[in-house]
């Protein structure tokens, strides 16, 4: 459900369901085909709670001014119940569901109906159609590429509307936030239960498909790894990044419009949130490209955890700063809200230049300078499904000599200026850098899991090279 999903490992080799030196089991490809007793309770586990883990922090705001205690305080001493709480939350309102479905309208309609143009005209942008990765059946998908023409177009008419043409206040969406929060639901859910619908009946490619045999985990993790309609929508990418990611600068804005309407100034804390998560959002969109080798696109399939996560989780969870700084107008020290900025862009410099040593080494099989160097690398042989025998190398040079994700720990130190620039009055707007810890140690984990049934003694090697995952001395 990550915004910023990282790439799977440091290798420009092909991808695929492998082994080193032996057919791969057919779990290491993206999902398990099997599934154990405790992924079964963390999946069943999710479903339940995830979507009241939303509704509680939405609520705690709306209701208790963002205090993640005061609700079960009020509970336990009798002075609320459940039913109090739910009876206080707004619902679902005619404004609010032809509001999100005009966005999702307009959204598919930039996706589907408008070829990129801006690589014609920003040098370095590589956008219109590209080709994906190499699926586990062999097949390899092409894609309009046009995110970032979309983002620009959707924000060039939010600022003309807030200045020009006034066809809506720029605190719509906060005005509408729980509303708007049952539609996203609502739509969350009907495209993760048609994607499992189509994946047993219709799917794109029948060969790219996976069935444990258990509902909830083929609801949950996907049956179809590439679910499309027509030619060019895909489930994957669309939801993705629209239209959760496009929206997540828009959400912010209209925070900070509605901060401006309360307290009759944006404070910097506001600020410094906006531009560092605008930053990150502009990174995704002007590396879509980029994006179809990462784990999102490469490995995993499309269910309710791509699904809704992207229609609910993300863009109610990843603009909780925004949020509380509505509720609580925190205005920084200076030097507090330097250092939040230098650590932002700190995190920045080394989750993008981390990546993008690991591309030029791709592109250029090595033929560069890393660190004004050399690069080195372990040479590895892989055995893809159909018994072809593949080379590939893991980069052990720059950043990734450093630690073998050190493009995850930039990240963390984005994540966490965010939530520093909310100071220390609650805890709410932490739970990104929490979340977000959890998310890519776990992806750490998973993923070296698959690299290691894949290159089997070539990935000891890596690891005895590269000793430590995120921290070096650490961990």
């Amino acid at each position: 459900m990550a915004a910023k999903s990282q790439p799977s490992a440091p290798q420009p080799g092909s991808p695929g369901r492998v082994t080193n030196g032996k057919a791969a089991s057919q779990g290491q490809w993206g999902r398990a085909w099997e599934v154990d007793w405790f992924s079964l309770a963390s999946v069943v586990f999710l479903l339940l709670f995830a979507p009241f883990i939303v509704y509680y922090f939405i609520m705690a705001c709306d209701q208790y001014s963002c205090s993640l205690t005061a609700p079960l305080l009020d509970i336990a001493a009798g002075r609320a119940s459940l039913a109090d709480i739910w009876a206080k939350t707004p619902p679902v309102t005619t404004r609010a569901a032809l509001l999100y479905t005009s966005w999702v309208a307009f959204q598919v309609l930039l996706y589907t109906m408008l070829p990129d143009f801006c690589h014609r005209f920003l040098p370095g942008y590589v956008g219109g159609v590209q080709e994906g990765a190499v699926t586990p059946a062999g097949a390899v998908n092409k894609y309009q590429v046009n995110g970032l023409q979309a983002w620009l177009i959707t924000h060039l008419l939010w600022f003309a509307n807030s200045h020009l043409l006034s066809w809506f206040p720029p605190t719509i969406i906060f005005d509408n936030w729980i509303p708007l929060l049952w539609c996203a639901n609502f739509l969350g859910y009907t495209v993760s239960t048609f994607a499992m619908i189509k994946g047993y009946f219709f799917p794109t490619n029948a060969e790219d498909c996976k069935f444990t045999g258990n509902f909830f985990y083929n609801y949950m993790m996907g049956i179809e790894f590439n679910p499309r309609l027509g030619k060019w929508f895909d489930f994957k990418l669309f939801f993705n990044g629209r239209p959760g990611i496009v929206a997540w600068t828009l959400i912010n804005l209209s925070f900070a419009a509605k901060q401006q309407e309360l307290y009759g100034q944006v404070t910097n804390s506001m600020v410094l949130v906006n531009v560092l998560q605008a930053m990150y959002v502009l990174d995704f969109f002007w590396n879509e490209t980029w994006y179809l080798k990462t784990i999102d696109i490469c490995h995993d399939h499309f269910g309710w955890y791509l699904g809704w996560g992207d229609c609910v989780w993300l863009p109610y969870l990843y603009t909780l700063q925004g949020l509380y700084l509505v509720y609580h107008p925190v205005q920084l020290s200076t030097h507090h809200a330097v250092a939040v900025l230098l650590l932002g862009l700190l995190g920045y410099y080394i989750f993008r230049m981390a990546n993008h040593q690991k591309d030029l080494f791709r592109r250029t099989d090595g033929r560069c300078l890393i660190w004004g160097r050399k690069p080195k690398a372990i040479e590895c042989v892989y055995t893809s499904a159909d018994g072809q025998k593949h080379h590939s190398k893991l980069l052990v040079s720059g950043f990734w000599g450093v630690a073998r994700h050190f493009n995850y720990t930039g990240d963390l130190m984005g994540s966490l200026a965010y939530c520093l620039a909310c100071g220390g009055g609650h805890l709410l707007p932490y739970f990104y850098i929490i979340y977000m810890t959890i998310l890519l140690t776990h992806r750490c984990l998973r993923d070296e899991h698959r690299c290691a049934s894949k290159y089997g003694r070539d990935w000891q090697r890596y690891t005895a090279a590269v000793p430590y995952r995120l921290l070096p001395g650490v961990f």
